[in-house]
């Protein structure tokens, strides 16, 4: 019914609204690149200074603004009019490069606040990388520019170029060129070396920034602003710390969608990260839950600086490969069979070619080619039969994409050859790479095929590299925009498990038993075995005799938690007789305070998979999950994958796959695959286990024993933070969870329940659907325009609609149960279900319910304010849903303490305008102005 306008970052076309040109918003990083008015505190003469080094690159680079020196002790620098502090100033500054010793810093900054300084570039060194002393000057500079909105560039950085202005706000030796990279980095040193490459290597930049210890103004930041920024194509980054993950994750996935983002990250080793973290002033994380957090907010991580560039080139030009199947074409054996060396070690494929393709290529190559894949033309393979073989190979269904290698030889012409592979720059859905090996003499191809827009490279495996690297990144993606299956929520008991939580810390104790720890599984509905305490060789016989033999009798106990370690673990005990040893020998094998009985379990037969699934804290990612191959070799195989939760069906299956044992699962040597739906489930109610209950610190199944039959987990392990730890102190998730604090029922006046609740990602089937009741009025008041039906529902669109980042925006959406499928039975009804095998967690199908209504609460970026939208389905219009909806959204608000929600509405749209007036909001409509803006103070 309302529109909003869209919030400061990157969208496909399709979400944005038709009228957003019209009400276009400054972005609040704006002042660092396109500045009117800039103040350099700390301009001098002094040959060979930071300070004269960055005047003279302020004013010999023109920016279209003015610069004012500021220095105490003179009254001009460089001929220049100079001022001896902000305050003197007579124009408003917009943005002031700092350039005096760390601890002038602080008041310098409070000078600059008193004045009305918006941004600053704190390009001096000697904060938190020199100690304790440096920790605290960066605390007062945060407090003096909290207090007056200010952000913050820096310290220790080399400062910002925008290329495409001019603005050269650093003491580079040198300006950029303009272009399309947005590059960021956190060593200085590196942008300088960079740069010079650059302008060797003909590559440009739309902005060219050093984030130094990132005090303020941090990734997150820096994505989000490029990713808004049209005259950037790529962002490419220098990373040594993360510094705020949830930041970072959440501006990366936002603009991964539509612009590659590619990093390198130093300090891998350890020796690597420890020079890293004092360079920086920041601890590296585990470089491993890194790598997971780039794979889940879809960016591309590379090894070497020159991968860098070359990605960012390489993506620009051609499209992402759908798989990992490479198809190469060339005119010499031993190239092509170094780049088949390099493909398979990397983790590519060789695409197997269709019988269709070889038979093409029958009818065109000389017998002796190669009849398979490497297709090997030939040495005297003419530029015609080089473009037909081409042609055949990218029409195979069965590749993923090309490439072209050719070596120079007495019969090739390798100018002539690029010319008729031009033809080829643009391959539907397949990108076409080539390797132009030599030197002069195939110079003049290489120029050809670059400005056809057909990557080249001088070296096969360096192609090859380019193509894994593009495949995995077109992988990663694929995460962020398959629809996930709705994991069954049935059986989970929140309550159940806080109080088993509560319950053990209010004891003294950090470590469940293995009994509480299965309890604690079974409150979100994870297959454990039965499992029952004796406390007595007498006691565990009876109990045996219940479960029946064999059993299993494990050590009961409070302080030792890796129990076979101890001899705590008797396996397969057939009599009483043998169930009274092990309850004997191990009561023996442990001190009496650590005795407190045993368990007695059925004995499961082993005819399956032994798995780990477990989690612990990162100290930058908060909870990590991990899944591998468990057993008691666990820490021997490490056939192990790491994520983050909270996880979808999808995102569990991309961390199953990242596992050798993923393969044994799918079913190998004649055995029966596992149920992969079942087990993506299983991981998915894990992770809602581990970021809904706060207090864990560790826990891990091990092992999870998974077979065709069954899905059980055999033993666990939990520890949960102790007393001493405050609840505001609990590390955060480093994405944020499903908020189900805002879910809740509400009933029409009619009497009709139904479900508000904030959209997911499995929602996109039931959008389809509600977007097919719309009639084209409410379409039109909603986007300001008409939109067809396969635009709104388009896959792309939905997603980025029903995927949110719940920092960002919160969506709610009004759910009912169609009643014409009402009455189909119960869901999860589990009569005849063997006892130690898995539930079939099946969650109620799309078509069980429908969606009457749906509306959104958008955060604009760098201000506490946010903009809402609302849309209701046409037969349920007129009944109080969307007073229901906007009354809920402005309650959200007051939670997310923003200070202020707004929307814009068309004029015809009265309904909106009466709601929003009903509730408090303040209308203004200006003659001459399409939209009528509605505000509301929080």
């Amino acid at each position: 019914m309302s529109k909003i306008k869209p919030r400061q970052t990157s969208h496909p076309p399709e979400r944005e609204p038709a009228h957003d040109l019209l009400r276009a918003r400054h972005h609040p990083l704006d002042l660092f690149f396109s500045p009117k008015m800039v103040a350099l505190i700390g301009a001098t003469e002094t040959e060979g200074s930071v300070g004269r080094t960055i005047l003279r690159n302020l004013i010999g680079s023109p920016f279209g603004g003015v610069v004012f020196p500021i220095n105490p002790k003179r009254a001009s620098v460089l001929g220049i009019k100079a001022y001896p502090n902000i305050g003197s100033v007579p124009e408003p500054v917009d943005l002031a490069v700092i350039a005096t010793p760390a601890k002038t810093v602080p008041g310098v900054i409070r000078e600059c606040v008193e004045a009305g300084v918006r941004g600053a570039i704190i390009i001096s060194a000697g904060f938190k990388e020199a100690g304790a002393a440096g920790v605290e000057l960066e605390r007062q500079i945060l407090a003096e520019a909290r207090r007056g909105k200010m952000r913050i560039i820096g310290p220790n950085c080399l400062g910002v170029m925008n290329p495409l202005t001019g603005l050269n706000a650093t003491f580079a030796g040198t300006m950029a060129r303009a272009g399309t990279v947005g590059f960021i980095s956190q060593s200085g040193a590196l942008c300088t070396a960079i740069l010079d490459w650059s302008l060797q290597e003909m590559v440009g930049f739309s902005a060219f920034v050093s984030i130094g210890s990132m005090l303020d103004v941090n990734w997150g930041d820096l994505i989000d602003y490029l990713g808004n920024d049209p005259r950037t194509q790529s962002i490419v980054l220098y990373m040594e710390s993360i510094g705020d993950a949830r930041s970072f994750l959440s501006a990366a996935r936002e603009v991964a969608l539509t612009k590659p983002i590619i990093v390198i990250k130093a300090g891998r080793t350890k020796a690597a990260a420890k020079a890293a973290a004092s360079h920086t002033g920041a601890l590296t994380g585990s470089d491993e839950v890194l790598h997971a957090a780039f794979r889940r907010s879809g960016v591309l991580r590379v090894n070497n600086i020159a991968d860098l560039f070359y990605m960012a080139e390489v993506l620009a030009k051609q499209p992402r490969p759908k798989g990992p199947r490479l198809t190469i074409v060339t005119n010499a054996g031993g190239p092509a069979v170094l780049a088949t060396d390099a493909l398979i070690l990397t983790g590519g494929e060789l695409a197997e070619p269709a019988p269709q393709t070889i038979e093409a290529l029958n009818q065109l190559l000389p017998p002796h080619w190669s009849r398979g894949n490497p297709i090997d033309i030939l040495g005297d393979a003419s530029a015609e039969r080089y473009a037909q073989a081409v042609e055949i190979a990218a029409k195979d269904p069965n590749s993923d994409g090309l490439l072209a290698i050719l070596a120079p030889q007495a019969m090739t012409d390798p100018t002539q050859t690029a010319e008729r592979l031009k033809a080829f720059a643009r391959l539907d859905g397949k990108p076409l790479l080539a390797s132009w090996m030599g030197g002069p003499d195939v110079a003049a191809g290489v120029t050809i095929l670059n400005r056809a827009g057909i990557p080249t490279f001088s070296y096969p495996d360096t192609a090859v590299r380019a193509f894994n690297y593009m495949w995995r990144y077109s992988y990663n993606l694929r995460s962020l925009y398959e629809t996930p299956v709705l994991a069954a929520e049935e059986g989970i008991d929140h309550a159940a498990a806080e109080r088993l939580i509560q319950t053990v810390r209010k004891s003294g104790r950090t470590l469940f038993t293995e009994l509480e720890s299965k309890q604690l599984l079974a409150a979100y509905n994870l297959p454990t075995v039965e499992t029952r305490i004796a406390k007595s060789a007498e006691e565990a016989v009876q109990i045996a005799g219940k479960i029946g033999y064999p059993v299993v009798v494990k050590l009961h106990s409070e302080t030792i938690t890796h129990k076979s370690d101890v001899g705590g673990v008797q396996l397969n005990l057939t009599g009483a007789a043998a169930v009274r040893r092990a309850y004997r020998a191990i009561e023996k094998s442990v001190p009496a305070g650590d005795f407190l009985g045993v368990t007695v379990q059925p004995m499961i037969a082993r005819d399956g998979y032994e798995l780990i699934l477990g989690s612990s804290l990162d100290p930058e990612f908060g909870p990590v999950l991990l899944f591998g191959a468990g057993g008691t070799l666990v820490e021997v195989f490490q056939d192990r994958a790491l994520g983050l939760p909270p996880l979808t069906t999808t995102l569990a299956h991309r961390i199953m796959e990242q596992t050798k044992i993923f393969t044994a699962l799918k079913g190998v040597r004649g055995k029966q695959p596992v149920d992969l739906t079942q087990l993506a489930q299983l991981l998915v109610r894990f992770s809602r286990l581990v970021v809904e209950q706060r207090w864990i610190k560790e826990i891990d199944i091990n092992p999870l024993l998974v077979s065709p039959e069954r899905q059980v987990a055999l033993d666990a392990r939990v520890v949960v933070h102790g007393k001493e730890v405050r609840e505001e102190a609990l590390p955060k998730p480093a994405i944020r969870p499903y908020p189900t604090q805002y879910a809740g029922q509400y009933t029409f006046k009619d009497g009709t329940p139904v479900t508000i609740r904030p959209i997911r990602p499995e929602d996109e089937p039931l959008m389809v659907r509600f977007h097919q009741t719309l009639s084209d009025q409410s379409v039109y008041l909603r986007y300001f325009q008409t939109l067809k039906l396969s635009q709104r529902t388009a896959h792309e669109r939905l997603t980025r609609i029903c995927f949110i980042d719940y920092d960002r925006e919160m969506a709610l959406v009004v759910e009912r149960k169609d009643p014409k499928t009402a009455g189909r039975g119960d869901i999860g009804e589990r009569s005849g279900v063997d006892p130690h095998a898995s539930p079939p967690h099946r969650p109620p199908p799309a078509e069980d319910r429908e969606i009457l209504g749906a509306a959104r609460l958008t955060k604009i970026y760098g201000t506490e304010e946010a903009e809402f939208a609302i849309l209701i389905s046409d037969r349920y219009q007129c009944q109080g849903l969307g007073t229901e909806l906007l009354r809920r959204l402005i309650q959200i608000g007051r939670d997310e303490h923003l200070k202020k929600i707004r929307a814009d509405i068309l004029p015809d749209n009265t309904a909106m305008q009466r709601i929003c007036k009903k509730l408090g909001f303040r209308l203004r409509h200006k003659v001459g102005d399409p939209l009528v803006a509605a505000e509301l103070d929080l």
